[in-house]
């Protein structure tokens, strides 16, 4: 196993988890991992001839349910570091011309030579250190045209002394520390202080779950 960039990370995943992440997030989800996923792809409202960059896109789960809503003139690039994600993402996709991926990290500057109608990032962003997220959002905002959205797709919000035991004890088995950190930020805040604004929510799982929608201005 290589060793980890950022040790105590939940997203940098060993190859196990990597080959076989759709089934573990199935399992991990108790089954609901799929509703939602499809239930926060149609909230994001995709145009036929959307351009659209997948931050961490893992295996193209996520790229094959915002493909159904694109044409000829609509293109999805996918971003990812794992060599076992990229094997799956391009099966997926073979000979498919309005996707691509390039294998690189998204926590460092991007060599993506192009503008996008929409960036989505789904369950990463959580798992950086707060200091490295912030890479990520420059990427996603250096990458949008004026007026373009910015989608995050992640846990929303919420006091764990609230929770229900059982959520909470199934919280603490499976995220990682940076997970704790992510939803006691106010994400509305810190994404107005690099130029985005005009926000949007839509919740699922018990509002543990949320897709947070900003624009470019």
């Amino acid at each position: 196993m290589e060793e980890k960039i950022y040790p105590d990370s939940g997203v940098e995943l060993n190859p196990f988890t990597a080959r076989n992440y759709d089934k573990v997030m199935n399992i991990g989800s108790f089954g609901m991992y799929r509703g939602f996923i499809k239930k926060a792809i149609s909230n994001m409202e995709i145009k036929p001839d959307d351009q659209i960059l997948d931050l961490g896109c893992g295996t193209g789960r996520n790229a094959s349910l915002m493909l159904k809503y694109l044409d000829d003139n609509g293109h999805i690039t996918g971003l990812d570091i794992s060599e076992h994600m990229e094997k799956q993402f391009r099966q997926k996709f073979t000979d498919d011309k309005r996707v691509d991926f390039i294998n690189t990290r998204i926590d460092h500057p991007l060599n993506v030579n192009k503008i996008y109608d929409k960036i989505f990032i789904s369950f990463v962003i959580h798992g950086f250190p707060h200091e490295v997220r912030d890479a990520v959002i420059r990427n996603a905002f250096e990458h949008l045209k004026t007026g373009g959205i910015f989608y995050i797709l992640d846990f929303g919000e919420f006091d764990m002394d609230k929770m229900p035991w059982f959520d909470r004890f199934i919280f603490e088995k499976i995220e990682c520390k940076y997970a704790f950190d992510y939803i006691k930020r106010d994400w509305k805040e810190i994404l107005k202080g690099y130029g985005f604004e005009n926000f949007s929510e839509y919740f699922y799982l018990k509002k543990y779950i949320r897709l947070l929608k900003t624009v470019k201005q």
